[in-house]
């Protein structure tokens, strides 16, 4: 799984690089000039949708950590780590989420709460973005004057849907962690250290009882959604510092789409040559210049690195305290 997660890790790598030299990369660097160094503030600015991500979490974290031990601050450290492992990292999709769970354990040491917690944020997750990607598609759809483009993405949508639908009905009645335990006793034998860390059914058991609180899902869906759409002044302000400014409800099209697209391409470590060429091709179908829609690209992609690093050197000090710790 490793070798075809850096497989297609550099194939996105090349995939990107030839994008930059075909369409100019002297031409590119000229359009990502006229941001210059105020194209910074799109770091800090990142911390408002991760904020907000985190809030949502912290809802459904209600029931098992009441006194707030793992209060907003820590999730929102939590959440970053998470976003970095699975947006800079070749972990195909759910290392974020193991991470989180390990970290969460700081603070709340129910392991199966906290991961329960994790599983139904992931499912409001994949309803969020939907709901999101359908906004987008519908923005398109007003705009495009080529309706044939339009009514492609909103097909391909139409398709996705039965997956975020069939992954909620599994959670409420497949009991589907006590029959990936039962898998894992036969795969690995009863008395493997893997085994012990699973609890199939207490853990179908919590995600059912979150599964029933509906307000706490409404708000953190709410809260989910929120940090979808601040995510768009990203792009908004990205655009505006490059000189081609643009209406918030294009800005969205663009966020909206190609955060749909990555989590398609789970597959292709941090979306490389993904992220890129679904922004040129939306640019393109807004009338948006190729470099400009290329030199957003770029510019996003520095974002996450320089957001995202931080955050990865963050979780390996606290790893290296604990295991220094560990070894007193």
């Amino acid at each position: 799984m490793k070798r075809l997660a850096y497989l297609m890790g550099l194939l996105g790598l090349l995939a990107l690089t030839a994008l930059v030299i075909h369409q100019g990369a002297g031409d590119v660097a000229a359009v990502m000039a006229q941001g210059g160094w105020p194209l910074l503030l799109l770091v800090p600015l990142h911390a408002l949708p991760l904020l907000l991500d985190a809030q949502g979490w912290r809802v459904l974290l209600t029931s098992a950590d009441p006194d707030e031990q793992a209060g907003i601050g820590f999730l929102w450290w939590v959440a970053a780590v998470r976003e970095a492992v699975g947006r800079l990292l070749p972990t195909v999709g759910v290392g974020g989420e193991l991470v989180g769970i390990r970290l969460t354990r700081l603070r709340i040491r129910d392991t199966t709460a906290v991961t329960a917690s994790v599983v139904v944020e992931v499912m409001l997750t994949m309803f969020s973005q939907y709901l999101f990607a359908a906004t987008g598609v519908l923005m398109l759809v007003l705009a495009l004057q080529q309706r044939a483009s339009a009514s492609i993405i909103l097909a391909g949508l139409l398709l996705s849907l039965p997956v975020p639908v069939l992954f909620a009905l599994s959670l409420r009645h497949a009991a589907l962690f006590e029959k990936l335990e039962g898998a894992a006793r036969r795969l690995f034998g009863a008395d493997h250290r893997i085994v012990a860390m699973i609890d199939g059914a207490r853990l179908d058991a919590q995600i059912r009882a979150l599964n029933q609180r509906h307000r706490e899902l409404a708000q953190a869906l709410g809260w989910q959604l929120a940090g979808l759409l601040s995510g768009t002044l990203e792009i908004w302000l990205a655009l505006w510092l490059l000189c081609h400014p643009v209406p918030l409800w294009q800005a969205l099209a663009i966020e909206s789409l190609t955060q749909a697209a990555r989590h398609v391409a789970f597959f292709v470590p941090a979306g490389l040559g993904v992220q890129e060429a679904v922004v040129v091709l939306l640019g393109q179908l807004l009338g948006m210049d190729t470099q400009v829609a290329l030199a957003l690209a770029l510019v996003r992609r520095a974002r996450e690195i320089l957001f995202g690093v931080p955050a990865l050197l963050s979780w390996q000090w606290v790893e290296l305290r604990r295991w220094r710790r560990a070894r007193r």
